[in-house]
């Protein structure tokens, strides 16, 4: 498995690249948004992930760790194969994926190439709660209490960012402090009301 290259760009098209890698090309398929930041000549770093067909070996590349795993995710949907992934992400955000998934934002799905409302509504009910787990993002609560963490979970998955729950969650305990009372003591659902009405 080819999970990481570091070399220079030789050859940059809007959906591909070749990358030298120790005086081998790798031709790498990308989203628009990732070859438009990349510099011909520079050298780069791509994650990515091999699609192994009968009859072809398919590098696919990306700029960070977090949208390979959700590349890989977004496969395991039925009917969701790697070019129809990468279509998803070359016309979504991963932030903005997550919201429509926690929101049921079928509308916001289906505008992707590829993706039919049925299969924007497969994609829902199949990732539902799972786009929260891609990429580590919550790994820098790790040493949190545990409501701390479900909360950061639960917010994430509704949309916000990490940076974002995280300064609703912060907000939170002040207040509550401030009256004296410990989060912990306080049921998860309540503490993610209040973090609802008051973090954004």
């Amino acid at each position: 498995m080819i999970s990481l290259l570091n070399g220079t760009l030789r050859v940059i098209n809007s959906d591909r690249v070749i990358i030298e890698v120790q005086g081998v090309g790798y031709c790498v398929l990308v989203t628009h948004a990732t070859s438009a930041s990349l510099t011909l000549g520079a050298s780069a770093i791509l994650h990515t992930s091999l699609v192994v067909r009968e009859d072809s070996l398919t590098l696919f590349g990306f700029l960070d760790e977090e949208s390979k795993n959700t590349f890989e995710l977004l496969q395991t949907v039925s009917g969701v194969g790697p070019k129809v992934a990468l279509s998803i992400l070359g016309a979504l955000s991963i932030e903005d994926l997550a919201r429509a998934i926690a929101q049921e934002n079928v509308s916001a799905i289906e505008k992707v190439p590829g993706i039919g409302k049925k299969g924007a509504q497969r994609m829902i009910l199949e990732l539902k709660g799972k786009m929260t787990r891609v990429g580590g993002t919550t790994s820098h609560v790790s040493h949190q209490p545990p409501w701390r963490e479900q909360l950061t979970s639960a917010l994430v998955s509704l949309g916000f960012t990490p940076k974002d729950s995280d300064h609703a969650i912060s907000a939170l305990v002040s207040r509550l402090q401030g009256d004296g009372i410990d989060p912990a003591t306080i049921a998860l659902g309540d503490l993610l009301k209040d973090a609802l009405a008051n973090g954004k």
